[in-house]
């Protein structure tokens, strides 16, 4: 693999979220942030900080800083949008700096995202959402055998459509 998935703690995550600029967050660490993931938008972190504060025990479930181990960059993030649902579904969301999407990245960061949480007894579906018009994210999913299964309607994103695997189906491929 090329990237390192990096998991922040739930005391960096909330000072990443509060204080974007801060530096605490890397010292010590093997890698920066040139590209600002997460610090311009906090994409995930706005939906993630509430349910860490309130039960710091689901951040194994968040976010990942994607690390390019070539120049220990970091080129994005991907966390869960929660722990497993009572019927043991996960949903995933992905984020690449545009500099270094349609490079494999995003299928590198899935593949261990996955990998990690279908060792989990509680996890035995796996789900992606994605705007039908987003055509590389698409072909993306349907690559690793995902199933169309519905539509919705997200607040923010608009319309999307539903991917699901079982977690059995991805370990057999």
């Amino acid at each position: 693999m090329r990237i390192e998935l990096h998991p922040l703690s739930a005391d960096e995550m909330i000072e990443l979220f509060e204080f974007p600029d801060g530096l605490g967050i890397y010292e010590g660490k093997a890698f920066s942030n040139p590209h600002r993931v997460l610090k311009d938008d906090s994409g995930p972190l706005r939906w993630r900080v509430p349910q860490v504060k309130a039960d710091p025990g689901v951040n194994i479930w968040f976010v990942r800083w994607i690390v390019l181990q070539e120049t220990s960059e970091i080129i994005g993030s991907t966390s869960f949008h929660g722990p497993p649902d009572d019927a043991g579904m996960v949903e995933i969301g992905l984020g690449i700096h545009p500099k270094f999407q349609r490079q494999g990245h995003g299928r590198e960061a899935l593949v261990g995202m996955w990998s990690w949480a279908v060792e989990r007894p509680e996890v035995s579906m796996l789900r992606y959402t994605v705007s039908p018009t987003n055509v590389a994210s698409v072909k993306l999913i349907e690559s690793f055998g995902f199933n169309l299964v519905g539509q919705q309607l997200d607040e923010i994103d608009g319309p999307e459509d539903i991917y699901e695997l079982s977690a059995a189906a991805f370990l057999a491929n």
